[in-house]
């Protein structure tokens, strides 16, 4: 079956929340989250374009690993499943049943999806990648099944918790960390207005 009849067959046949699955020739795969109308929700590459293609493609030829791994910041996005870039030979398809774990409520599913989309986020290969977020929305539970020399289907519970702390709160670290940075920032200021008020000496009769 042609890549693009693949395509056709998931937005044919997917519900929300089916796992999908892009195998790599190389025997690896990048992981996404079937979000209805021919749409994936998946860690992604924050900024696109024919140059980062190149870059992505480049990289995947040297370091072929689950999702868009060296490219620093990544961000997770909502696209039409056929415009996820894969590398040439890929296969594309539901992939429900390489983890065991019971499907959550879409009502759940719907709520991680939410609070995760479009949120930034640095991808690290064993602790917070493309399988593990597509795990997390479809069961709560961060899990990877391909990385070499780790037990199948164990939670990874950094990547968990990570992505449980942006549904509960609405932000992730990098937010925190720059808010207390403004914040910082914002009482030296006033300090430095404090400190440049002329001096008060009191007046005695």
């Amino acid at each position: 079956m042609e890549y693009h009849e693949q395509i056709e067959e998931i937005i044919s046949t997917a519900k929300f929340g089916d796992l999908i699955e892009f195998s790599y020739p190389i025997g690896y795969s990048h992981w996404g989250v079937y979000d209805g109308d021919g749409y994936v929700v998946h860690f992604a590459v924050a900024e696109e374009g024919k140059f980062m293609n190149r870059v992505r493609t480049s990289l995947q030829a040297w370091f072929p690993v689950c999702g868009d791994l060296l490219l620093g910041s990544t961000k997770i996005r909502r696209m039409p499943v056929g415009e996820v870039t894969v590398p040439q030979g890929a296969h594309a398809y539901i992939s429900n049943n390489g983890h065991a774990f019971r499907a959550s409520d879409p009502v759940e599913m719907r709520k991680r999806r939410d609070a995760l989309l479009d949120q930034q986020l640095t991808y690290k290969l064993l602790n917070l990648n493309c399988e593990h977020f597509a795990t997390f929305i479809r069961y709560g539970k961060s899990v990877c099944n391909q990385i070499p020399g780790k037990a199948k289907n164990v939670e990874c519970e950094e990547a968990t918790e990570t992505f449980q702390k942006i549904v509960d709160t609405g932000k992730t670290d990098e937010n925190v960390n720059s808010e207390e940075t403004t914040k910082n920032f914002n009482c030296e200021e006033k300090g430095d207005d404090v400190n440049s008020e002329e001096p008060y000496y009191p007046h005695y009769p």
